[in-house]
């Protein structure tokens, strides 16, 4: 058997907090390996993973915890965002002190984002908080919501309304996972690595149309991704100074949109798209951002088939209810993402309804 092909890790630099993002193919047999440099003082852990990627990867990463050494105890919720609740959330804390888990134990999160955040907040808030692993299986977990220690859970009305920072204590993104996705959970989730490159790197937009041609280095891509992100969250861990926000490029709408379809109607990164486009546009018209940037940035995600066209069956009216409830709305204020240009962002305060308005208006038009 051949050793694992492992890229340099990406560090993310948090003090006492700090944790390495391993990345690369073959990384699921070592997990057990790498959890005990972390944790090795700890045994008993719940794997928390879904009914998609827990007949795909669990018994893999079970057998290489035992390896190790651990006792885990797996934990499947149904997959799907609308896991990612209270609900569910209280089902898997129950479980969790059904297996005798206590403060000396973690969590291992095994799936897309929502398992990420649905763990992540399992463990940030059991027993006032316990360590836990990240392995995101989604090219959209490996890039964004693994890193960086967000966690939580929605309300019926609004996404990640409730939750907590908790930086995991390791990252492990195993490259070869990404075969096993659907192709509409592939494309998903080049929305947020568009987004990364539209914010601070528009350099890795011929990688990104290589990948869509089917050329390309993903795995370089994916680390680029993380390398920014990891960045980010170093400057503002807590979103306190205004740098972290600038990751929510294309967010305002797009969680707005996500919600108001319903849950799993679209996916994430489909609703991100559409935000995105949405936010590149605003960046023309309250900004600088030139309309050849704007048209590069919406034939990106063209190119992975992800929508760019708001249909009529979401009405403006909800759409805005939705967003006037986003934490990113403060006071009746909104804090919303602009590019003055490609890799250039920042968060403006002189985004208003009218202007929302506006732009869900232009992204119903056609290209």
């Amino acid at each position: 058997m051949s050793p694992p092909a492992v890229i340099a890790p990406v560090f993310v630099n948090l003090g006492p907090r700090s944790y390495a993002v391993q990345v690369g193919k073959g990384l699921l047999a070592k997990a057990g390996e790498e959890v005990n440099q972390k944790l090795g003082d700890r045994t008993r852990c719940s794997v928390v993973t879904d009914s998609n990627v827990g007949p795909l990867y669990a018994e893999k990463i079970m057998q290489s915890l035992r390896d190790a050494g651990k006792e885990p105890h797996l934990i499947t919720v149904p997959a799907g965002e609308a896991s990612k609740s209270l609900l569910s959330s209280e089902s898997v804390l129950s479980e969790m002190t059904r297996a005798g888990l206590d403060r000396k134990s973690f969590v291992v999160a095994l799936g897309g984002g929502v398992i990420g955040d649905l763990g992540g907040f399992c463990a940030a808030i059991y027993q006032r908080g316990i360590p836990y692993v990240q392995i995101p299986t989604t090219v959209l977990s490996q890039v964004d919501s693994s890193v960086g220690g967000k966690t939580g859970v929605n309300l019926p009305d609004a996404k990640n309304m409730v939750g907590a920072f908790h930086q995991p204590v390791l990252v492990i993104a195993d490259i070869d996972t990404l075969a096993s996705l659907p192709k509409r959970e592939w494309n998903e989730g080049f929305a947020e690595i568009i987004k990364h490159a539209a914010i601070k790197a528009p350099s890795l937009y011929a990688q990104i149309e290589a990948i869509a041609e089917g050329k390309g280095n993903l795995s370089d891509v994916i680390r680029s991704n993380i390398s920014i992100k990891a960045a980010i969250v170093e400057a503002d861990e807590f979103e306190t100074i205004g740098m972290r926000a600038l990751l929510n490029f294309g967010h305002t709408l797009g969680h707005a949109i996500e919600a108001a379809a319903g849950y799993g109607k679209l996916l994430h990164g489909e609703a991100i798209s559409l935000g995105l486009r949405a936010a590149a546009w605003l960046s023309t018209q309250l900004s600088s951002l030139h309309a050849e940037e704007y048209s590069r940035i919406v034939h990106l995600l063209k190119s992975f088939e992800l929508p760019v066209i708001l249909g009529d069956e979401f009405s403006n009216e909800e759409i805005i209810r939705i967003a006037r409830m986003d934490k990113k709305f403060e006071q009746g204020r909104i804090r919303f993402v602009l590019l003055k240009k490609a890799g250039d962002a920042y968060v403006s305060k002189d985004v208003f309804e009218g202007h929302l308005i506006n732009a869900l208006d232009e992204i119903r038009k056609p290209l």
